[in-house]
């Protein structure tokens, strides 16, 4: 049975007999990536015999974007690479127009698991003043990173969090919070103690106001130095996944302990710089983890988005539909294995289709580039954007990258995602601020498929590779 596929007339399309609608269309499969499509392929005839399997609707959500990632492990791997090679990467991800056309992206406060070690941005304890702040490490790898992708983009926009704060703000006086794991590559131990292991659900920041004072120092100071490096900060985000007890650069919160820092001193802190702030990143599917900041009469009235990671998911559909003004980030994609396979490519398709349709503003990945097989300093292989080949100092881009491609290259900030409806459901749409329409398709069966699009009075037979992303641009007159 032949699937039908068809554009509801709330969109006001309206396309002569002798202009195709489809300006552009590109294919990605496993074994040929990025392969632009002619839209003669596409056969066009005139009916009004089909009824609609699907329909696009009412714009939901605006897109503010896609991204990525600057971590130091993503700058060491392209130093590999030669200046005109990297350059090319750079300019292949960041400028607009060209190829992934990244335009909001993340940076870690200090230590992260992909950083090349332990730091914080002050390490002497006691120092409530920050007199001794000081971002010099970052000047090595993350500033020249950043600098980078924006001579490519200028209006990049940037936010950050951190995954720890300095040890002498935490009660067990280690960057981690538990020893590391069978799950991790065993030469790349911690050397935390019995006596500093901790859990999740317990407060590892020094619940005290000096303390809280200091920190929300710190991250001012954070967003000032980085301002005199012509680099500015649009979001904070407070912790990286506060449930998390990891061998890694980590710090566990409370919901109530992050609410008193948050809407206390944190919020106040970044109110005053002109600094948006969001709440997260939570990877955790519990709604009251949410609400306990987000119904503060205190800490609400700073936070302007929410961010989420992993099995934070679980919750998105419940805080766009509880919180329906509040910006949601899809703040750094599943990180897979190192392999970098077709597998998790497919799976990573399952993750935006989730974020997107359930109302995220912001879809980001996490790793931007990594030496081949994707080794953290901390034991952990995942994936990345870009991989380097660190002997013959070469790069590919992987299948991820496509994917993402397939919708940041096309759907413009400010882009509205449109509802759809009928019983193919493997799609995602958008209609940009230009009223081209972006339709991204995936057919996950091992047969070709031709969905049918219908557009006014004409029909678009569409023949989609098996197992095959898919990006048609549709021209709205």
């Amino acid at each position: 049975m032949r699937k039908y596929i068809s554009f509801f007339c709330f969109l006001s399309v309206c396309v002569s007999c002798t202009q195709h609608p489809v300006s552009q269309w590109v294919i990605t499969t496993a074994d040929n990536m990025w392969v632009t499509q002619s839209a003669d392929s596409i056969g066009l005839v005139k009916s009004d015999t089909i009824s609609a399997e699907i329909a696009l609707q009412e714009p939901q959500q605006t897109i503010d974007g896609f991204g990525t990632c600057f971590n130091e492990l993503g700058w060491t791997s392209l130093s590999l690479l030669s200046e005109a090679d990297r350059e090319a990467v750079l300019k292949e991800l960041f400028a607009p127009g060209i190829g992934a056309n990244l335009t909001i992206c993340r940076m870690p406060v200090g230590a992260n698991d992909f950083s090349r070690g332990w730091y914080s941005y002050d390490e002497t304890d006691g120092d409530f003043e920050m007199q001794n702040f000081s971002i010099a490490n970052d000047r090595e790898t993350l500033i020249p990173f950043i600098k980078s992708a924006l001579k490519y983009n200028p209006r990049l926009r940037i936010w950050a969090s951190p995954w720890s704060p300095p040890l002498w703000m935490k009660d067990n006086k280690h960057y981690a919070c538990q020893p590391t794991s069978s799950f991790f590559d065993q030469r790349y131990k911690n050397d935390i103690q019995p006596e500093q292991v901790r859990r999740e659900g317990v407060n590892m920041f020094i619940q005290d106001d000096a303390y809280f004072k200091a920190y929300a120092l710190y991250f001012a100071k954070f967003i000032e130095a980085y301002r005199a490096e012509n680099i500015s900060i649009a979001m904070i985000m407070p912790q990286n996944e506060f449930n998390s007890c990891q061998p890694f650069p980590s710090c566990t919160w409370t919901a109530a302990g992050l609410n008193r820092f948050v809407g206390e001193f944190l919020g106040p802190k970044m109110e005053e710089l002109g600094v948006e702030l969001m709440f997260g990143t939570i990877e955790r599917n519990n709604q009251a983890m949410v609400d306990t900041l987000l119904k503060d009469p205190k800490s609400s009235r700073y936070i302007k988005g929410a961010g989420f990671q992993w099995a934070g998911k679980g919750v998105v559909k419940y805080v766009h539909e509880t919180y329906p003004s509040l910006k949601i980030y899809q703040t750094e994609q599943e990180c897979g294995n190192g392999a970098n396979d077709w597998g998790f490519a497919r799976y990573a398709w399952t993750l935006m289709k989730h974020y997107l349709s359930n109302g995220a503003n912001v879809y980001d990945y996490w790793n931007t580039s990594l030496k081949q097989g994707g080794m953290s300093r901390w034991g952990w292989t995942q994936n990345s954007l870009v991989t380097v080949d660190s002997v013959a100092r070469t790069f590919k881009y992987t299948y991820e990258y496509y994917l993402l491609k397939h919708f940041s290259h096309y759907v413009q900030p400010g882009a509205q995602r449109l509802a759809t409806s009928g019983t193919f459901t493997n799609l995602l749409a958008f209609r940009n601020p230009d009223k081209t329409i972006v339709v991204v398709l995936h057919n996950s069966k091992k047969e070709r498929i031709t969905p049918v699009l219908k557009i006014g009075e004409q029909t678009l037979l569409c023949p989609l590779p098996p197992d095959s992303f898919n990006t048609l641009v549709l021209k709205q007159e």
